[in-house]
């Protein structure tokens, strides 16, 4: 028998639309992975912002957090691998971004703790009103000049903006090739996000490695955004949410509920009663 990793999304796919995983979601997921559905999650956001969501998901498998960049368990939070900047790609994206500390910020490992850093001051609207929903979060927190920003060991940035704004950021930064650019809407927001990690930092990368690493035949996945192509590309079968753009259904082997149906969980469980 064939041997099959499942994937999904979070925001968008496995979630709601009001950022949670509902009960039923959490319920017949951990019941099918106690019978031996091989799942995990990959998603844009880091380890202890997908926590606070995904909490109660009781997964075997490591978790793939900042779109590749970091391999985590669920369960305890722990880094378990992380990409990094090297010295010579925080010097290129100083001169290319010198806009960073007024749109974005940095996510910085110090020890075992990832911190957000960003420059106190005058910030895009909409990078602000992200510090504001983070303000009580001791991992959040400001510093006084763009070379601080990069203390500890860097290995993610992030921009938030207008669409015109940012876009202009992706143009600067998308033809170096020594590391990864994604630019796109945010799931909730019409504000546009621009996000730099280490080269091979994907979720499609990772995803591959995890398949590679435990020996699966087969690989499922579950999207709802641009940035969930590449792993559509990758699998063996891709199911897009009702919900999901355009762009990506015409990848999709079929498409399902929407998120506030606990479509891919519903999906899930049919695929093992059919076993």
């Amino acid at each position: 028998m064939n041997k099959t990793l499942y994937v999904s999304d979070l925001d968008g796919t496995l979630m709601k639309n009001d950022e949670t995983l509902s009960p039923e979601t959490v319920q017949m997921i951990n019941e099918l992975v106690e019978k031996g559905l091989d799942f995990t999650f990959a998603t844009a956001r880091s380890i202890e912002s997908a926590r606070t969501i995904t909490g109660g998901l009781q997964l075997k498998l490591p978790v793939i957090t900042r779109n590749g960049c970091v391999l985590a368990d669920n369960a305890t939070g722990k880094h378990l691998e992380k990409a990094l900047f090297t010295k010579a790609e925080v010097d290129l994206i100083k001169e290319f971004l010198p806009e960073l500390p007024k749109y974005g910020f940095v996510s910085c490992f110090l020890g075992e703790e990832m911190h957000r850093l960003y420059v106190d001051g005058e910030h895009s609207p909409e990078l602000q009103g992200y510090l504001d929903y983070y303000e009580s979060n001791p991992t959040v927190r400001p510093v006084s000049t763009n070379e601080e920003l990069f203390c500890g060991e860097p290995g993610y940035v992030t921009l938030i903006g207008p669409k015109e704004e940012i876009g202009a950021l992706y143009e600067c930064v998308k033809a170096y090739e020594g590391w990864e650019t994604l630019f796109q809407k945010d799931t909730y927001r019409e504000e546009y996000w621009l996000e730099i990690c280490p080269r091979n930092c994907t979720k499609s990368k990772t995803i591959q490695k995890l398949k590679e690493r435990y020996g699966y035949d087969r690989l499922v996945v579950f999207g709802d955004g641009l940035n969930d192509i590449p792993m559509f590309k990758i699998a063996d079968e891709a199911y897009a949410v009702g919900n999901a753009l355009p762009e990506l259904k015409q990848y999709a082997t079929g498409i399902l509920g929407s998120n506030e149906e606990n479509a891919v969980a519903l999906f899930l469980k049919q695929q093992m009663e059919s076993k």
